[in-house]
């Protein structure tokens, strides 16, 4: 068991997080058919949601709530009681909150905001100042008490944490335009021609007296206040609310998409990777087992690529992320590929340009090749092994 040392910086409950967690995650295909996106396994041995929790962690935010909806079965396990992030329940710790809430007659999320509505009596019994909300499915480091005393600073009463992308990329986003001082005066929804590229990252800081007003207003008197971007930003724009962009400089991904996720876990393979995730002073935690190296057979090779402990290995690896008890057979070639864990790869198989999903299985002599592309091989899928007769 490997005991680790947590930051000892601690905000008590000046300010608390939620984590909206509850997404069905679509665009990820066979990845989310059966667990929520923010449990779909990251890096060899990450789930996406340990980043956000990580971040609260070292950030001194103890008190954290987990909004889940679609599938949370996996996600609830994986947090657990929130031991592995240091968020246990002496200081506050992690809370999985229900799929819905009888404010609204046992009423599903209609929308981020939504869920924060419907669980204000979670957030009420903790008396906030702050509320931090965050989304499950970012990968990206970033100390939460700088956009705190930002939000303070600036005397802001919603605070949004924008990123600088490409103009080309602008329209995909929800775009903040801001002056001089960073108080945003203009929000556009995925613009065709946006003004800036102050792309909104889903991180809000809100005063909560303020953002509850809102809420509690908007429910009574039959207003649509149930997203955050579509909603409540513009609400408080349109009502003279002291409304601050607080710009991040670092790496962020969305990995919402098959696209996107590949392409963070193959820039998660370089050890010099701005993100820094061998960064001792600002780990990410998870919860892994204890398992032993993994084993190279005498003719195997490992090419840039990041392996995880418990494998077994006689094939060759280039430039892919192969998790925790993964079998590889002899003269089997994994190339530009993310391998989750517990998959089972015969001989004589080829797999290129793929995501493989947990306790996959290809029989020998299997081939999945991502050509314009990526392949997904879902979880527990059997990949070849049918011979003619057996197919027809």
């Amino acid at each position: 068991m490997v005991l680790h040392s947590f930051s000892k910086k601690t905000m008590k409950n000046e300010i608390i997080a939620m984590i909206l967690a509850g997404g069905q995650g679509s665009r990820l295909g066979k990845l989310t058919r059966t667990i929520a996106k923010p449990a779909v396994p990251f890096g060899g041995k990450y789930r996406i949601i340990d980043f956000s929790l990580s971040n609260c962690s070292n950030s001194g935010i103890r008190t954290v709530g987990v909004v889940t909806q679609y599938q949370p079965l996996e996600l609830n396990s994986h947090i657990g009681n929130g031991s592995h992030w240091g968020l246990d329940h002496k200081d506050g710790g992690v809370t999985i909150l229900q799929p819905h809430s009888s404010l609204d007659g046992e009423k599903w999320f209609e929308g981020t905001a939504h869920a924060i509505y419907q669980n204000i009596s979670y957030i009420d019994s903790n008396n906030p100042t702050y509320l931090l909300i965050l989304s499950g499915d970012h990968i990206y480091k970033m100390d939460y008490e700088h956009m705190l005393n930002f939000h303070k600073k600036k005397k802001a009463t919603a605070t949004v944490a924008v990123i600088h992308v490409p103009f080309e990329e602008a329209s995909r986003f929800g775009i903040m335009n801001t002056d001089n001082t960073d108080r945003i005066i203009d929000f556009e929804e995925k613009p065709a021609k946006p003004k800036s590229n102050l792309a909104s990252m889903g991180i809000y800081i809100f005063t909560w007296e303020v953002l509850r007003r809102y809420l509690m207003e908007s429910h009574a008197t039959g207003q649509n206040m149930d997203d955050f971007g579509k909603n409540v930003i513009p609400s408080f724009l349109a009502n003279g609310e002291n409304v601050f962009a607080y710009a991040f400089e670092g790496y962020w991904k969305d990995v919402g998409t098959i696209e996107s996720l590949w392409e963070a876990n193959m820039a998660f393979i370089d050890p010099d990777h701005e993100l820094h995730i061998r960064d001792k002073s600002w780990r990410i935690y998870s919860k892994n087992p204890v398992a032993p190296p993994h084993y190279l057979t005498g003719n195997a090779t490992v090419r840039e690529s990041l392996v995880v402990d418990g494998c077994y290995i006689a094939g060759d690896v280039d430039h892919s992320i192969i998790a925790q008890n993964v079998k590889i057979g002899a003269n089997s070639v994994v190339r530009d590929s993310i391998v989750m864990a517990n998959t089972v790869i015969g001989k004589n198989v080829t797999i290129e340009r793929a995501i493989v999903g947990e306790h996959a299985v290809f029989a020998d002599n299997a081939q999945i090749i991502g050509d314009q592309e990526i392949e997904v091989v879902g979880y527990n899928e059997v990949i070849g092994g049918l011979n003619d007769d057996e197919e027809k």
